[in-house]
């Protein structure tokens, strides 16, 4: 009698345990109050719209609407109402799993002319299995329904058998050439360091695909041409500062994620120096530091696991936020703003620490607004407000 009703209340601990979550996570898709920085403005983060299942990334049409990725492998319009079109079709065929799936889009910087965009995803190997980041360039129809003329720009080589650390954040330069952010892999971190692989590398392309004449690696023998920059674990935020400089950050191990400016030609020591440990503890290589191999602007230890990244160049919030620099935070469910100046960290301040859901994205919207994405199987495109603002949808 006494192991069944010990069965019986364990039952009806994991059943109040499922309940709970379940109610927490609906409400939490329909929320939308304020929230206080911890020095700052009192914010409210709106809901512009929700039910996106694990939305990894946002682009803004001309026409006010939004563009968002689910990492499943499908690309939604967003009206500017919240209500979610279908899925657009001409897609290829994403390796969804783990970490993989359709990631990052970001539109040429000519869209509003040529309707060109730019997504990368886990791109399944076509014989043989595993898989690797690709880079792709499309067109989007003029009713947004179909990508058109889908070609791929570049595929992350070796592919390998892993769900993990694909990466995956797009930066288009003002010269028009795209950087890629990638992963390692997770089983092959050892690989960033080595030339002959994509694997812990920013790479640098043309947008139709060629390799620019001025890559650092070009003319080095056994390495690849593409290469930016290695020595990176799994970068998945990225942007363009106002300095004119490629900024990124990467998921540490236990502790270590990281800022970087990755620089033509520059290791930046994953996985020989690092801040983080092995999970479960154990030093990993060879300290924190070595010559030759590029420090972190900036650290986070414990880790934030970070993921997505934008500067604020508006004015929006107040004078004094401008040149800010946001990150996702996907373990503590929080928003960062770093205080940036001469490629240094100043100071950070955390914000939205009460939202309780993962940050997957953060983008800077026409308007000037903050956007940010929330990563559940009802995730949310939010909008970033002062709450003495209207908070309508």
């Amino acid at each position: 009698m006494y192991l069944n009703r010990k069965s019986a209340q364990s039952q009806y601990s994991q059943t109040l345990k499922a309940i709970f979550m379940v109610a927490f996570w609906a409400a939490a898709s329909l929320w939308s109050g304020p929230v206080r920085a911890a020095d700052g403005p009192s914010l409210t983060a709106v809901t512009v719209a929700d039910g996106l299942q694990h939305p990894w990334a946002v682009a803004f049409l001309p026409d006010g609407r939004f563009l968002v990725t689910e990492r499943p492998g499908r690309l939604r319009v967003v009206a500017s109402d919240g209500r979610l079109g279908p899925p657009v079709a001409g897609l290829p065929r994403a390796a969804a799993g783990g970490q993989g799936g359709l990631l990052d889009v970001v539109l040429d910087t000519g869209f509003a002319r040529n309707r060109r965009l730019y997504f990368c995803f886990a791109e399944p190997a076509s014989e043989g299995g595993g898989n690797s980041t690709a880079l792709a360039s499309a067109t989007l129809s003029q009713d947004a329904s179909t990508l058109q003329d889908v070609k791929i720009l570049f595929s992350q080589q070796p592919k390998v058998a892993s769900s993990l650390h694909f990466g995956c954040r797009i930066v288009q330069a003002p010269d028009g050439n795209l950087f890629l952010a990638l992963g390692e892999r997770y089983h092959r971190k050892d690989d960033a360091q080595t030339l002959d692989n994509h694997h812990g590398k920013v790479v640098r392309i043309q947008p139709d695909g060629g390799v620019p004449a001025d890559n650092p690696l070009r003319q080095r023998s056994g390495a690849l041409p593409e290469i930016w920059s290695w020595g990176h674990r799994n970068p998945q935020g990225a942007a363009w500062g106002p300095d004119g400089r490629l900024w990124v950050h990467e998921h540490g191990p236990q502790g270590g994620d990281e800022i970087n400016r990755p620089e033509p030609g520059r290791n930046y020591g994953w996985p020989v120096v690092t801040h983080g440990e092995n999970y479960g503890g154990g030093k990993i290589g060879e300290g924190t530091a070595k010559p030759g191999m590029e420090p972190p602007l900036h650290s986070w230890v414990p880790s934030i696991a970070p993921s997505g990244m934008a500067f604020l160049t508006s004015e929006r919030y107040g004078t004094a936020w401008k040149g800010s620099l946001f990150v996702g935070s996907l373990k503590f469910g929080r928003l960062h703003r770093l205080e940036v100046r001469d490629g240094k960290v100043l100071r950070e301040e955390r914000l939205l620490e009460d939202l309780g859901e993962r940050i997957r994205d953060v983008r800077q919207g026409p308007d000037g607004w903050l956007y940010l994405l929330t990563d559940s199987p009802r995730g949310r495109l939010l909008r970033l407000q002062p709450s003495t603002l209207p908070a309508a949808r």
